[in-house]
């Protein structure tokens, strides 16, 4: 039983591994049906970023593999898209060597088909390679090719996300301009499809550094196993200079189209019987064609939380180890930094050391408390002891707390007794004085003699005025 992702998306086994995940073989609870998806294994904010742009993106062509829906669960996450069993264009040479020139003419056709749709919502792919280019296994009928992994793709005019003096992608598919530290364009796109090229009719990787040196006095003439009609098209296409190179996919698709009947048509039967096999493999034990065996649904199936971290397999019905399952090779599609100028590039910034913490002698009681909390100790130890706790008596420090739910483990921090203030002293009492007898109710002072006198005789002139003034009436 495989881990679930946002209750929908089980994973069954790894299939692939790209620049900035891996890729599962995972069902689909809700739709009922296998796709693929890529599991982010880097949770720093850079990889973050890459993969929210490339679950963004969002092209509907039948040569384009892009993401359908993604879903979070915790510290990870995930987009899906469909399941494409017939491996990459590595895979089909692996199997036949190089390819017939009619052969590699339809899949260069329907590979640029699929760009021109990625260039028209103005993005640039810029990891075009071999192993980025899918087969859905359609035996020995017409071959359906589609372009994927936009792990390092970008929209024109976004800003980058690596340093100046750094280039992304695969060593052996760059750009020669790339090399010069020039900004993403259509043009490098279509120079690595002219490598790819290269790859399916010679068999082998291209030595890019010795083809740049080949156009120094023109386009070079066709190498052995290349058609000149055909290398009319892509000596165009590899030109180190990007304005000397078709302009746009459909462009190149016309040129390739009208040299298709130029071809040599003397080939065996035995050249041109090219079958692509299923590459994706059988289930492992548990699941069948229509999803999990026995019937079981998401409410069966472990979270993503509970889950132990690394690769997780389908379990096996009888409860017995499933035998591992072989993880694919990472891609080689990695940041790699540029030459310097040549006038000389600026000393790289000194490594800061690290110092390591301190480790502290191991505690034994918290050992045997494992879901206790240390509590760090207070910045300055109280002034007075603390008394005795008279609350609710403490159950112990070994007492755990039942759980609180279907999701939960039960952890809760010992809180321990509840610290108390402590009790505040008062000073010792100073002895007063005994009181004195008291003398009595003090006289209020009257107004001084000078002002009292004249005060006086104006009252009694006032009394000997309203005498004489009764008498006269």
């Amino acid at each position: 039983m495989g881990e679930v992702f946002a209750g929908r998306y089980e994973l069954v086994d790894p299939i692939g591994r790209g620049g900035v995940g891996a890729v599962w073989r995972t069902w689909d609870h809700r739709r009922r049906r296998y796709v693929a998806a890529k599991v982010l294994q880097q949770s720093d904010a850079h990889t973050l970023l890459r993969f929210v742009r490339e679950q963004a993106l969002r092209i509907d062509h039948p040569h384009v593999l892009a993401p359908m829906s993604w879903a979070a669960d915790d510290d990870k996450v995930l987009f899906t898209m469909d399941l494409v069993r017939g491996g990459s264009l590595a895979h089909l040479v692996g199997d036949y060597g190089p390819l017939p020139p009619a052969y590699v003419c339809v899949l260069l056709d329907q590979l640029l088909s699929g760009l021109a749709a990625v260039h028209a919502e103005d993005v640039v792919h810029r990891d075009i390679k071999p192993a980025n280019v899918l087969l859905e296994a359609t035996g020995t009928g017409r071959p359906h090719l589609r372009l994927s992994d936009f792990g390092i793709a970008m929209r024109k005019g976004e800003p980058r996300l690596t340093e100046a003096d750094y280039v992304v992608g695969t060593p052996g598919y760059f750009a020669p301009e790339q090399l010069l530290g020039a900004e993403p364009d259509f043009p490098a796109d279509l120079y690595a499809v002219g490598l790819v090229a290269l790859y399916l009719l010679t068999g082998g990787k291209p030595d890019s550094q010795a083809l740049v040196e080949a156009y120094t006095n023109g386009v070079p003439p066709a190498p052995r196993d290349v058609p000149e009609p055909l290398w009319e098209v892509l000596g165009t296409l590899l030109h180190p200079d990007p304005e000397a190179r078709f302009r746009t996919a459909t462009g190149v698709r016309k040129a390739l189209a009208s040299v298709v009947e130029l071809l040599p048509t003397d080939s065996t039967p035995e050249q041109e019987a090219v079958e692509v096999f299923d590459q994706v493999g059988p289930l492992p034990p548990g699941f069948g064609p229509d999803g999990p065996e026995g019937g079981r649904t998401v409410s069966g199936a472990h979270r993503a939380d509970e889950a132990p971290h690394g690769p997780t397999e389908g379990a096996h019905p009888t409860g017995s180890t499933a035998p591992p399952v072989p993880v694919p090779p990472s891609s080689d599609t990695d940041d790699f930094r540029l030459a310097p100028p040549a006038w000389g590039a600026p000393p790289p910034h000194p490594e800061r050391p690290v110092t390591p913490p301190p480790t502290a002698a191991p505690d034994h009681a918290q050992q045997s408390r494992p879901w206790h909390r240390p509590q760090s100790p207070p910045p300055y130890p109280p002034p007075h002891p603390a008394p005795p706790h008279t609350g609710t008596p403490h159950t112990g420090p070994h007492t755990r707390t039942p759980p609180t739910g279907p999701y939960t483990d039960g952890y809760r921090p010992d809180p321990g007794p509840a610290y108390a203030a402590p009790p505040v002293v008062a000073p010792p009492a100073v002895p007063s004085p005994p009181p004195s007898p008291s003398p009595g109710p003090a006289r209020r002072p009257g107004p001084p003699p000078k002002a009292a006198i004249p005060i006086l005789v104006f009252a009694l002139l006032c009394i000997a005025v309203g005498v004489w003034a009764l008498t006269r009436a």
